[in-house]
Parts: C-alpha cells; sequence; structure tokens
C-alpha cells in the first residue's frame, strides 16, 4: 500500500544546561525550572535529518523546542525542497521510531520513549491525494461509465443497437437509480461527510477505481443488453424493489446527516451517534453503522428490480467488505466507550 521511494533518518539529540549545582534537569517536559534564586535549566533539541541509505546530512535544526509535535516536519519540508526533491510535500512525509508504527502528527517530542538521543526514520509514502478527492474520483466513473451504456455508445453493443434505447420500463428505471446513488454520494462528499487530513496512496486509489469502475461497467453492460430479459415477476417485482430502494437511500442519507450533526468539543472528543427523532436514525438502537445497513439495503433492491447477476454479485461483494469496515467501528466503539450499548450489532439487528 505504502511505497519506499526513500528514507530519511532523523537524529534527535537533547541539550540542556545547568544550574549551580551542576545538576541535570530531570525531566524533558521542563523548558525552565526555578528551584531557587539563580536556578535556570532550558532543554532543547538538536535535530539532523540524514538520507537513510547515503547518510548524507539534507538539513540540521537546533533549539528545537520540547514540546513540537512530528508534524512540525512540514515547517522542514522547503529545507528538503532545496536540497532533494520538491515532491516531498508534508502529506508524502511519515516518521518513525526503530521497529514501531509510524508516529502520529500530534506526537511530541518530548513525549516520546526516547532518552537523551533518539533516531527518527523519515519514509516517503509516494504520491497521495485527501479524501474528498477519492471519493470524487470513485464515484464520479461509475456515474459516467453507466450511462455510456444506457445510451448504447457504439461499439459496445452491435452497430444496429447504437444510440437506441431499451422497451423494457425497468432498464430506464435502473438507469435512474443507479444514477441518483452515485449523485448522491457525490452530493453528500462535497456537502455532508467531513473528512479528516489523512490522505489516500495512489496505488490504493487506482484499485478503489478499478473496483467501483469495473463493476459499474459490468453491471450495465447487461441491464442495458438488447436482449436484457425483464424480472420474472413483472411490474410488481420491480415496485416492491424499488420502495426497498427509496427507503434505504433515505436511510442512509439521514444516517450520514446525523453523523455529521455530531458536536463535540475539542478537536480530540469522541462520542458515538445515538438515534434521533428521524425514524430511520432509529436503527442505531440495533446496529452501530446504520449506515451500511442501508447501503447493502439499496443495492439488495436494486437486485432485486434488475434481476441481474452482476448486480447482485456487486452487492455480496460489497456487504463483505462493508462488514469488516462496520466490525471494526463497533469494536472501537466497545473500547473506547464503556456506556455503549450491549444491544447494538455491527451491521445486521441481532446476528452480525
Amino acid at each position: 500500500m505504502e511505497s519506499d521511494e526513500g528514507g530519511l533518518e532523523w537524529t534527535i539529540n537533547t541539550g540542556i544546561t545547568t544550574g549551580k549545582d551542576g545538576a541535570a534537569c530531570p525531566t524533558l517536559g521542563d523548558l525552565t525550572s526555578d528551584e531557587g534564586p539563580g536556578m535556570s535549566r532550558t532543554i532543547f533539541f538538536e535535530v539532523e535529518i540524514l538520507d537513510s541509505k547515503t547518510k548524507e546530512q539534507l538539513c540540521f535544526l537546533d533549539k528545537v523546542e520540547p514540546h513540537s509535535s512530528t508534524s512540525d516536519k512540514t515547517s522542514m519540508a522547503p529545507k528538503l525542497k532545496r536540497r532533494r526533491d520538491p515532491k516531498w510535500y508534508p502529506a508524502r512525509q511519515a516518521l518513525r521510531l526503530a521497529r514501531r508504527k509510524a508516529l502520529r502528527d500530534d506526537d511530541v517530542l518530548q513525549n516520546l520513549p526516547v532518552g537523551t538521543s533518539a533516531t527518527l526514520y523519515f519514509r516517503d509514502l509516494g504520491p497521495r491525494l485527501g479524501w474528498t478527492m477519492v471519493f470524487l474520483a470513485e464515484y464520479i466513473g461509475p456515474l459516467l461509465i453507466y450511462l455510456l451504456f444506457y445510451v448504447r455508445v457504439p461499439y459496445i453493443y452491435n452497430h444496429k443497437y447504437t444510440f437506441t434505447s431499451s422497451s423494457h420500463h425497468v432498464v430506464n428505471l435502473a438507469c435512474a437509480c443507479h444514477s441518483f446513488h452515485y449523485i448522491k454520494r457525490l452530493f453528500e462528499t462535497i456537502f455532508v461527510h467531513r473528512f479528516s487530513n489523512g490522505t489516500m496512496p495512489l496505488g490504493a486509489i487506482i484499485r478503489n477505481c478499478a473496483y467501483y469502475w469495473g463493476f459499474a461497467a459490468w453491471l450495465a453492460y447487461y441491464i442495458n443488453h438488447p436482449l436484457y430479459t425483464p424480472p420474472s415477476y413483472g411490474d410488481t417485482q420491480v415496485n416492491y424493489a424499488l420502495i426497498i430502494f427509496v427507503l434505504c437511500e433515505a436511510g442512509n442519507f439521514s444516517i450520514h446527516w446525523s453523523l455529521n450533526s455530531l458536536k463535540c468539543e475539542g478537536p480530540k472528543c469522541r462520542r458515538f451517534p445515538h438515534p434521533s427523532k428521524n425514524p430511520f436514525t432509529w436503527l442505531f438502537y440495533f446496529v452501530s453503522c446504520p449506515n451500511y445497513t442501508y447501503e447493502v439495503g439499496a443495492w439488495v433492491g436494486l437486485s432485486i428490480m434488475t434481476q441481474c447477476v452482476p448486480v447482485a454479485l456487486f452487492t455480496f461483494v460489497g456487504f463483505v467488505q462493508m462488514t469488516i469496515w462496520a466490525k471494526g467501528k463497533h469494536k472501537i466503539y466497545t473500547r473506547e466507550f464503556k456506556d455503549y450499548p450491549n444491544l447494538r450489532m455491527s451491521i445486521i439487528p441481532f446476528i452480525l
């Protein structure tokens, strides 16, 4: 997932000035200490940035304050650009201690598990994009690809069907539902969802787009095929499936809006969601991630409506992936909140 395109090594030393008795300062957290008249103790870090392969010194910083966070690497980017490569924007940079995971941006130098000297490893994570751009890329593709099959552009089907329309009402309805689903997703990405400053590697973005775009082309090919066969139970099957789809889409949007409306004081404050007066949010009584429940339900409705195997397979694969995500979130909720409702499951009430 993360490319190793280059590494830098951070060597951090602490400079300590002592008082009249020559005693060293006991903790890294004390910038100054007044234990008596004339007593003054100051601690600072000296940061040397080295290339981990060639050991070449890229830059040297002295008097770095102990309470500086690892996100302060952004202030070093200009020096890195002059010395090495302008592509090292902050999102590509990661720091870690030896044999440890990458440090978070809010990790503070003085709180790291090191002594008077330490070595941190700088890693280039490769090209990355923010979450908004990731979701826009994933959702615009299926919307446009499906429409190409719907209007039957040349070279997809036999030339005599080019730019023709299907005589089956369900084909037009399926196109409207599919388009609405992804237009709603795009709207939520721009106006509803709140994203962190995290990013995704370019390789993972390409993989995700291949998944969404490929499935969209596959199911669109069969639904819009000139030889497509309507559902076995006709309009009755289509109408019931449409009701399922509409209700689940409304529920999914309601949950996303509810999650966006969560208010919390402080950047690190966390709260788990609760049901509101909106009936669609009452599913929070039974599952931790009702947005995934409604998402799967919408695709189940579209599968019943079209009676198409590729749609059903896409629904199943999506259900498996969303179950993994839901279990992960449910585990976090139960671990962080002692008062978390015991009745809640991950994605399916009373079952899963």
